[in-house]
């Protein structure tokens, strides 16, 4: 496995592969990989012949009050990790090498990010939209791997790519969750002991949301309003959103009669959380 920094040793890697007719698969990621992320790489190797994983703090999707600074990095422990599941090759670039000086150009999406984490986090999709654009063009995978818990990115992601007639597979991998329920995240560190054990709560409503409509109840709001009962219980948990949307669309929906998305982002002392599971 490889460790590369630039975008020309990139292509010539990704090259070389292609010239063999290696199928290339790309999994996008801040870094401090887990589990969840694991699950991804682990599903391009599988699925690909040649599997780059990029490592990337994306500063252009955190708005001026928000953890770039302190977001978690460990480049050593993540090259240890990817080595272990079969990666080839590893793309850590700096913000510079990203983003010259005078950049300018932007990728922006209407419709799928005016709801959930798009209207708490107003700059954050349009920075995702454009370094995913980014490292499709730099790569140019023919599969690339996405988690659902972030699931609205992924909806963005594929709608991008079919908006845009990228000829790449977007894969989506299931939540990968720690054995209480928790769905794993890097952020999860930020998290105190007292803290680790309120987050529960999230997990909780939603494994309540996903019963309540599996027993036949169709109304958005009673689902919501379940839910948000159970996390105010919790002293140190607070409330971002506890949204039903469509599934194509991300809007909300007032009645559950079509694929449909259970999403909540909670904050745990200062740490947002977020999860969700499908309703079908």
């Amino acid at each position: 496995m490889k460790i590369v920094s630039t975008v020309a040793e990139v292509r010539k890697y990704v090259k070389e592969a292609k010239k063999q007719d290696k199928t290339v698969g790309l999994v996008p990621t801040m870094g401090y990989l887990h589990e969840g992320h694991g699950s991804l790489i682990t599903k391009a190797r599988e699925t690909t012949d040649f599997v780059v994983v990029s490592i990337f703090v994306n500063p252009m999707q955190f708005g001026p009050t928000e953890d770039l600074e302190s977001y978690p990095r460990d480049l050593d422990k993540d090259a240890a990790f990817c080595e272990s599941l079969g990666a080839d090759l590893i793309f850590h670039p700096e913000p510079s090498e990203m983003y010259h000086e005078g950049f300018s150009s932007f990728v922006d999406m209407t419709v799928l990010t005016e709801e959930l984490c798009g209207l708490s986090r107003p700059v954050h999709f349009r920075g995702v939209c454009t370094v995913v654009n980014k490292l499709f063009n730099i790569v140019t995978p023919d599969y690339a791997f996405f988690g659902q818990k972030d699931a609205q990115q992924l909806a963005v992601i594929k709608h991008m790519v079919d908006d845009l007639n990228m000829d790449i597979k977007i894969v989506g991998c299931p939540i990968v969750r720690e054995e209480d329920g928790l769905a794993k995240s890097s952020r999860n560190t930020y998290l105190s002991a007292d803290e680790r054990k309120a987050a529960l709560i999230l997990s909780k409503s939603i494994k309540l949301g996903n019963e309540t409509f599996a027993a036949g109840e169709k109304n958005a709001k009673v689902i919501i309003d379940k839910m948000t009962e159970l996390i105010n219980s919790e002293p140190l948990a607070k409330i971002d959103y506890v949204k039903i949307v469509d599934r194509l669309t991300m809007q909300q929906i007032e009645t559950v009669d079509r694929p449909a998305l259970l999403a909540i982002a909670v904050y745990i002392g200062k740490t947002r959380l977020i999860d969700n599971c499908y309703l079908d």
